[in-house]
């Protein structure tokens, strides 16, 4: 089966915005229709609570005619139009959809971030880590997020395997950035972070890009909009994944990012596994 992930950065925008930038991530929706996957996650959708309106149904339905398409939305008391997920998955498939909270604190299990679709012999779910924030104000939820997390993937893995993908908010290890000396206190390189997902992992799941890449560097799945030249020096950060149950493993052919051309922020990331 073959799967893709891409944090968005506001779906409203890539479907209906007239600028540069909305252009791009068209493309790379171009890029990712060409694919033909199974499953599609997309995070931080940014929509309504009440999820997609009338208008980004139909062009969704346009672009993608094959596709069931479900939601998960940031909703009251949680900031509005903000965080979200969905996925899109062949209509030939039909897994359980459910939206789990997971005892979060703060307004988090309300802001739309898990969706997790249900098949006969796995799961596949999808995350959007919330990020630690400017000035690191939110680290210490974070790292309560981290933890509940963790035990629901492995909830998750008690009754079969487990595929997760997502933007994690977070580049594990120094060669998961291309500067880390001048980032160790940055959101998504704190040690608090780092060590939230090393234990996530040694709970029973792989990185599946490092299992099938190695140590390779200069790999990454995220450049900063703020610095107009990061993509062109490849001066990024691998924060987005595809990890699975350590039982599964063996079965994954193929785990790699997807060209997003000129476009920074995020670009999507792709998982072929056996099934």
């Amino acid at each position: 089966m073959k799967f893709i992930s891409w944090n968005i950065d506001s779906l409203n925008a890539a479907l209906t915005a007239p600028s540069e930038r909305a252009i791009l991530s068209r493309k790379v929706l171009d890029t990712i229709i060409e694919q033909k996957a199974d499953v599609i996650a997309i995070q931080e959708t940014k929509l309504p609570a009440k999820g997609p309106t009338k208008k980004h149904l139909e062009i969704l339905k346009e672009k993608f005619p094959d596709y069931e398409i479900v939601w998960n939305s940031s909703v009251e008391p949680a900031r509005k139009g903000y965080a979200g997920t969905m996925f899109l998955y062949k209509n030939d498939l039909s897994p359980a959809v459910t939206y789990p909270k997971i005892g979060a604190p703060s307004t988090m299990d309300s802001e739309g971030r898990i969706i997790t679709l249900e098949f006969d012999n796995f799961y596949l779910t999808q995350v959007y880590t919330p990020n630690a924030g400017e000035n690191l104000n939110r680290l210490s939820e974070r790292e309560i997020w981290d933890i509940k997390y963790a035990d629901y993937l492995v909830s998750l893995d008690n009754e079969k395997p487990v595929i997760a993908t997502g933007d994690f908010n977070v580049a594990h290890k120094e060669i998961d950035l291309a500067h880390p000396n001048s980032n160790r206190n940055s959101a998504g390189f704190t040690n608090e972070e780092r060590q939230g997902f090393t234990n996530l992992l040694a709970k029973g799941f792989t990185d599946t890009f490092r299992y099938i890449h190695g140590d390779v560097t200069g790999a990454y799945t995220w450049w900063a909009q703020r610095a107009k030249t990061s993509k062109i020096n490849n001066s990024g950060w691998r924060i987005d994944y595809w990890l699975v149950s350590d039982r599964i493993a063996e079965k994954v052919t193929k785990s790699e990012m997807i060209d997003s051309g000129p476009r920074q922020d995020h670009g999507p990331i792709l998982l072929e596994i056996d099934l």
